[in-house]
């Protein structure tokens, strides 16, 4: 297993992927119908021009929400070695969660954590 099968999979990936736009492209009649370059939003018609500009808030918050879920996939390798490691392990959490801690008191100062 070396070069070889890294090409052949790459290939193998490519037909696969071509293959399925060309199935779809030649069995799937397409429509030209307005409807369907419009927005939807729960079925319910829009109304106005769908580039609206939302609050920066929503955009701080997902962010937020990201950097901590992010932060659960790196604890779960610590707490698979954290008892062959011993104390280093230990501390090295230690110092991980005081940044990401410090990072949400800041973003908490900023006002980035109120909704409205």
């Amino acid at each position: 297993m070396g070069s070889a099968s890294l090409i052949a999979l790459t290939i193998a990936a490519i037909v696969f992927a071509a293959g399925g736009i060309l199935t779809a492209r030649l069995l799937v009649k397409g429509s030209d119908n307005p409807q369907k370059g419009q927005a939807y939003e729960c079925g319910i018609p829009t109304a106005g021009s769908p580039w609206n500009q939302f609050n920066i808030g929503y955009y701080l918050f997902a962010l937020i929400f990201l950097i901590f879920d992010v932060e659960l996939i790196f604890l779960y390798p610590w707490a698979v070695v954290v008892k062959k490691m011993g104390l280093v392990a230990l501390a090295e959490i230690i110092v991980f969660l005081y940044i990401l801690f410090m990072g949400l008191l800041y973003a908490h100062k900023k006002g980035a954590l109120k909704w409205m």
